[in-house]
């Protein structure tokens, strides 16, 4: 079977974001399938191309996977009238792939829910099966954030997500509350599957040498935090908890904010303003020298804003990377990672918006190792119990290319 696939943040593990699509598509290709990838140039992303463009776009094999990557390139640090054109130039160039092209099915991704457009021309246009993966709810996630207000926006997005699920043969959902918000648009169940992201163990699972930053002994307690420096991530939260430690006198606590946004400089400033000294940056890294990193740190920071809408609608690659490591993890919202942080005791579940709480699980953590390095076995034995990403992908490529 040849796959279309469409993922305009599509990158391999040379890159410093997620993987998920990268892995999925190799896994086709071992398989026996076809697959071409259809993408634009991401800033964390590296999507193995490297001729020059022409006329726009660029193409080539990469690990036994077709890619065509278009000139556009989005960094997380563009303001939303850049970002939104860069997503419909995406969306645009990739109809007429999907129009011309010649390919057995159509699969999709988000973000952003712009890439639901290929593959609704896919199956009305072209007659293609068209399956449908939703990493998060949309316009819900902008609305509650309070990112997009404009009712005419709004309205097109909700139109644009009913049109995406109602035109895929089957969904993919990262997390219960997203298989639940396209159920409740009138989704079948039995066109739902439930996959989440998952643990890269032959990545994250040993054998990269331990390393820390500049700054950090090895008798601190140090908690990492990667991925995005965004209004979603809430990282004034460690900011703030970072003052509470301050207070107690803990400088043997030091907190890693490792990625790039648009909200760093701010956060650097605010680090600085206030003597913040236990907390630290760091450029974004590759998937290999993460590895080291998360080995040689002892605690993985989940943090996002306190937003209703991603209690139960995201699956953030950070989680699954920490615990792929055997790191603990410190989650800061209520929802299904809290539960699963509660149920497998791999770490610990702390209020939103409680800078003192989430001292006090830094100082536990720091004060009884011996429990810590436990919690981080725990966090191991369920990555690899319920995350393993070959375990998943299987499940994933049964329901895509059935």
């Amino acid at each position: 079977m040849h796959i279309l696939y469409f993922h305009q943040h599509f990158s391999t593990p040379r890159g410093a974001t997620g993987i998920r699509s990268y892995e999925m598509a190799r896994r086709l290709v071992e398989r026996g399938h076809r697959v071409t990838m259809v993408c634009g140039s991401y800033g964390l992303g590296q999507t193995g191309l490297e001729g020059t463009f022409q006329r726009g776009r660029r193409q080539g094999m990469v690990d036994g996977i077709e890619v065509i990557e278009f000139d556009l390139s989005y960094s997380n640090n563009d303001g939303f009238a850049r970002r939104s054109a860069t997503f419909l130039r995406y969306a645009f160039g990739s109809v007429a792939v999907a129009l011309r092209g010649r390919y057995d099915l159509a699969f999709a991704t988000t973000t952003p829910l712009t890439a639901g457009i290929p593959g609704i021309v896919a199956r009305w246009l072209r007659g293609k099966p068209f399956v449908f993966e939703v990493r998060d709810l949309w316009p819900e996630l902008p609305r509650e954030m309070g990112v997009i207000r404009n009712p005419v926006v709004l309205g097109a997005l909700s139109a644009l997500e009913w049109a995406s699920y109602r035109s895929a043969h089957r969904c993919i959902a990262l997390s219960p509350g997203i298989a639940a918000g396209i159920a409740r648009r009138g989704v079948r169940p039995a066109r739902i599957a439930t996959i989440p992201n998952g643990c890269d163990i032959d990545i994250f699972g040993g054998g990269e040498p331990a390393w820390r930053p500049e700054g950090v002994a090895d008798t601190d307690l140090l908690a990492v935090f990667t991925g995005t420096h965004g209004m979603a991530n809430g990282l004034d939260a460690v900011l703030d908890a970072a003052v509470e430690l301050k207070r107690r006198g803990r400088t043997d606590i030091k907190l890693l904010l490792v990625g790039e946004g648009k909200l760093k400089p701010a956060l650097r400033q605010r680090a600085e303003q206030e003597g913040l000294d236990n907390v630290l940056f760091h450029a974004p890294v590759n998937k290999k020298s993460l590895s080291g990193l998360l080995a040689g740190a002892d605690l993985g920071l989940q943090v996002l804003a306190n937003v209703p809408a991603f209690y139960y609608g995201t699956s953030p690659n950070k989680f699954f990377d920490y615990i792929a490591a055997g790191l603990p993890v410190l989650n800061n919202y209520p929802g299904w990672l809290a539960e699963l942080i509660g149920e497998a005791d791999c770490g610990f579940a702390v209020p939103p918006d409680d800078p003192a709480a989430f001292a006090d699980a830094l100082e536990t953590a720091a004060d009884d190792r011996v429990a810590l390095i436990a919690k981080g076995r725990q966090a191991a034995l369920l990555g690899r119990s319920r995350f393993d990403r070959a375990i998943l992908a299987e499940q994933w490529i049964e329901w895509v290319a059935q």
